[in-house]
């Protein structure tokens, strides 16, 4: 099993291409099941969450074609096979998000139920919810969500809670459904208005994405389109806060720094100089930052897949902070993880104190979800001595070749098989 080893001490310098954001990608590739015409996608981070998509799309019957540049072809003129096997769904839980196009388009579908996840529940409820309130048929069977309807017509459904992956399934769902569907506390998050805009692409009608009121007003069908995948803010604030720790200057490049005003604020109050562009993010930091305090919430707050980064950023900061979790009920696994690597953390319920410590030591740990393997990457690089870091392959699941750019920033980090 791969390994990462670290020799912290290094300023990160020197710029990053950051790459299509994943959180985005996987929706915006099931789109393809809405229209019988190729849906031809740019800027497709290669990934392994991309890559199981891609796997399930082609079981269905999709036609999947890559070339060496970030591009994705994908045809759904037949699709023979309306289900998502279980085998294909354990590993990756937005595979949920081929339910609402398939039943839509072709009024079947059968889901396999996710399996667990490490940080926490991520019930799918409210997918379910939704699609009856527009007149699906679902029943549970063998743990499969089993939906049928003749069409699918428009509501107005009002979510319980916030759910990325909701807004995103129902969105799709009533591209295709007769008359207006209206989804009230939606999510804002950008990743959901870039699957909006590459739907409008396609000949959806869609307003107010972005904003916690879509509106969809049903077609007939929808054709196909050419479209670019937006730049990952998840990868750029990792980036970011690397550089911050590590007393570097880094620029990433091709990134959107409206999706992580949040970010910016507190890389700004921890004491980092932080300049943006059109398309780019510079940071300029010392190394010697103030500890900040953190309380994730739904976009445009603070996103719960930076709350790990800003841990270990927290965790050799002068001062204290808290960390307060409010998405995911088990996202503080890195916590013992970071104690191992000498932090000063203490949990009570979903907050942690974090107390700065002069300086972490290199150790062996595990990662146990993809951004705790980041954060665990970002102690290492402050770390005295060597980090190996265990099970990366959650890391590859979210970052594209992130040793290797890494190194390009100046980082000694290499996997090890």
């Amino acid at each position: 099993m791969d390994a990462l080893l670290i020799h912290g001490g290094n300023p990160l310098a020197g710029e990053v291409r950051i790459s299509g954001a994943k959180n985005a990608a996987l929706p915006i590739l099931t789109a393809s099941l809405l229209s019988a015409e190729p849906l031809k996608l740019g800027n497709v981070p290669h990934l392994k969450d991309i890559s199981t998509m891609l796997a399930l799309l082609g079981h269905m019957g999709v036609r999947v074609t890559l070339d060496d540049k970030n591009h994705v072809t994908l045809s759904g003129e037949s699709i023979p096979h309306k289900e998502a096997p279980y085998e294909m769904v354990k590993t990756m839980r937005a595979a949920i998000l081929v339910l609402g196009p398939t039943l839509a388009r072709f009024g079947e579908a059968r889901v396999s139920l996710p399996g667990g996840c490490a940080i926490g529940s991520r019930p799918v409820d409210l997918h379910i919810k939704g699609l009856q309130a527009m007149g699906a048929d679902i029943n549970i069977e063998h743990g499969y969500i089993h939906a049928r309807c003749k069409r699918l017509q428009g509501a107005r459904i009002v979510m319980d809670m916030v759910t990325v992956t909701g807004t995103e399934n129902l969105m799709m769902a009533a591209a295709l459904a007769d008359g207006t569907t209206v989804l009230e506390n939606a999510a804002r998050e950008p990743e959901v208005v870039d699957l909006a805009r590459c739907l409008i692409a396609m000949g959806a009608k869609i307003e107010g994405a972005g904003s916690d009121v879509i509106t969809i007003h049903g077609v007939d069908s929808l054709h196909g389109a050419e479209y670019a995948v937006m730049a990952d803010r998840i990868e750029t604030g990792t980036f970011l806060v690397a550089a911050a720790m590590t007393g570097g200057r880094v620029r990433a490049t091709h990134a959107q720094p409206d999706t992580l005003e949040a970010v910016i604020s507190k890389l700004r109050e921890a004491g980092a100089q932080v300049s943006v562009g059109e398309d780019w993010i510079e940071i300029d930091s010392d190394g010697k930052l103030k500890a900040v305090d953190v309380r994730t919430a739904p976009h445009p707050a603070f996103p719960t897949d930076m709350q790990a980064q800003f841990m270990a950023m927290n965790a050799v900061s002068e001062g204290a902070a808290s960390v307060t979790e409010t998405i995911f009920e088990n996202r503080f696994m890195h916590v013992q993880e970071l104690r191992r690597l000498g932090a000063n953390i203490e949990v009570s319920g979903h907050t942690a104190l974090v107390r700065g410590v002069p300086r972490l030591d290199g150790a062996i740990v595990m990662a146990t979800d993809l951004r705790a393997s980041a954060c665990l990457v970002l102690a290492g690089l402050v770390a005295a001595g060597e980090t190996t870091i265990e099970r990366i392959y959650h890391l590859d699941r979210g970052y594209e070749r992130i040793e290797e750019k890494l190194t390009q920033l100046g980082a000694r980090i290499k996997r090890v098989h």
